[in-house]
């Protein structure tokens, strides 16, 4: 009997330790800068960066850490993955969680193309199942991978006031799957209630649809009207790379995201 209290308390005890370890491991990275060479390249591809204020600017640096230290980056039809693509992809997957305790828990994987791919979306339509092959610059799945096309991700974080980042857009879907499935409503943050984010998002949302179905300009992509998940993760690249512009035209849907995020990207430079 002693033989299986021994077995009982040393296999507890190996699993507080790799706890604890895994814990300390996770301090570290978090509390451990990035070279000034790291902080070059991240400023020179996503120039959003430089924007930042200094208090977020470092805890950036702990999550681009963690990031890394976590995720695989796979090349895709010969694309070699280099060091400036890993960097340039985690900054922007880490703006989204820079100032909250939200965690890409389940990604480990990044898959990236030079280009656009090929991708096939399967339809249900009652016992009618169908195929189609479709061409995408970005793709999330359900608890991962992430897949991306390095042209376009390269070309929307160069240009961070047009108000489309497929890196953004995607690792938006990766927030909103958190809650357990991908329909537009993440985990809130302390304070927000569901109430309040239906009334924000909803109203918006058939704003938007309307606004679409009419050809009106919209700050938010048309693409937002196809539904709730899509019109979450365009709103999230309006509200970093053209925050003044969404506040003005849909201020209920920057309150909630600034809400979410912990960020006011308008006071930033």
């Amino acid at each position: 009997m002693w033989i299986f209290f021994a077995l009982v308390l040393f296999i507890a005890g190996f699993f507080t330790y790799r706890h604890w370890a895994k814990t300390q491991a996770r301090k570290a990275l978090l509390s451990t800068p990035l070279t000034p060479e790291q902080r070059a390249v991240i400023e020179a591809q996503v120039p959003l960066v430089r924007r930042l204020p200094p208090d977020l600017r470092a805890g950036l640096d702990g999550k681009v850490n963690l990031f890394l230290n976590q995720v695989r980056f796979f090349g895709c039809d010969g694309l070699e993955v280099t060091e400036e693509m890993r960097l340039a992809i985690a900054a922007q997957a880490c703006l989204l969680i820079i100032n909250n305790t939200l965690w890409y828990d389940h990604l480990t994987t990044i898959l990236i193309y030079p280009n656009a791919f090929k991708s096939r979306q399967r339809r249900q339509d009652g016992y009618v199942v169908s195929e189609k092959e479709i061409i995408r610059t970005g793709e999330s799945w359900d608890r991962g991978p992430v897949i991306l096309s390095w042209s376009h991700s390269r070309q929307g974080a160069l240009d961070d006031h047009d108000g489309q980042n497929v890196v953004l857009h995607e690792f938006a879907h990766q927030i909103d799957d958190l809650s357990g499935g991908t329909n537009g409503v993440p985990i809130l943050s302390q304070g927000q209630t569901f109430a309040e984010w239906e009334r924000a998002f909803l109203a918006a949302y058939d704003a938007h649809v309307q606004s679409v179905e009419k050809g009106r300009h919209t700050v938010i992509d048309p693409y937002g009207a196809v539904g709730h998940e899509e019109f979450f993760a365009v709103s999230v690249e309006v509200f970093f790379e053209r925050p003044r512009a969404l506040k003005s035209e849909a201020p209920g849907i920057y309150e909630q995201l600034a809400k979410l995020f912990r960020l006011d990207p308008v006071t930033w430079n």
